[in-house]
């Protein structure tokens, strides 16, 4: 989720926290525990924690992840990743706002480090995350004008791109789902363009997008 502080160039450097592993080997039968406390979880379905100074996902239960969604807890060393997929009907990206964000790949997703105060721009790749530098300004030309940007919690989640067809799709996510995306293209890519098995992986992972998005509230967009 982020590189220290003396960062490569661009064309350098991979990113990802260190919670991204789990996203990246070939699923089979294990047991998964909190992190905190150390009870048992199941694979599927538990909550994740983002460790503020290390950038890493957390593996939490249900009860160590309420500790951090409770008002207040945001200051913390642990922050909560929320659970809300939402888009904005009313904002459409074109294709030339996708090319001011100059991103080489079709998908990409978009994070608020609150600690560098700036947006991190991620794509995915075989090598796993790789970071784009993304001027302030150009954010705010192309993405400025969603609602979804204003309602951007920093740090947990992320604005998921995604350039198809002539359009752009933009979809406000929880960030660990980003990085599940990150390590099963990376697991799964074959070739030049990925492959098929990566292709189809993808198209379902944006089905079950858009299947959870809401449209952002009337009140929200006024």
């Amino acid at each position: 989720m982020s590189a220290p502080r003396g960062w490569a160039p661009p064309s350098a450097r991979t990113a990802g926290p260190t919670g991204l592993r789990r996203f990246t080997r070939p699923r089979e039968p294990r047991t998964e525990t909190c992190e905190l406390c150390g009870v048992a979880v199941a694979e599927d379905g538990h909550r994740h924690l983002v460790e503020i100074e290390k950038r890493a996902l957390v593996c939490a239960c249900t009860a160590c992840a309420l500790l951090f969604d409770r008002p207040g807890a945001a200051t913390g060393r642990y922050r909560a990743v929320p659970d809300r997929y939402l888009h904005d009907p009313g904002h459409r990206l074109d294709d030339g706002a996708w090319d001011l964000l100059q991103i080489p790949v079709g998908v990409a997703f978009f994070f608020r480090n609150a600690a560098l105060d700036r947006l991190v721009a991620l794509y995915p790749s075989p090598a796993g995350a790789t970071e784009s530098e993304l001027d302030p300004a150009t954010w705010q030309t192309a993405l400025g004008g969603s609602a979804l940007a204003g309602l951007l919690l920093p740090d947990v989640e992320a604005l998921l791109l995604r350039r198809r067809e002539g359009r752009v799709d933009c979809y406000l996510v929880p960030i660990d789902i980003c990085y599940e995306l990150v390590g099963r293209m990376r697991l799964l890519w074959q070739g030049f363009d990925g492959g098929a098995e990566a292709r189809a992986a993808l198209e379902e992972f944006f089905d079950g997008v858009e299947r959870r998005a809401k449209a952002v509230p009337a009140e929200v967009t006024t």
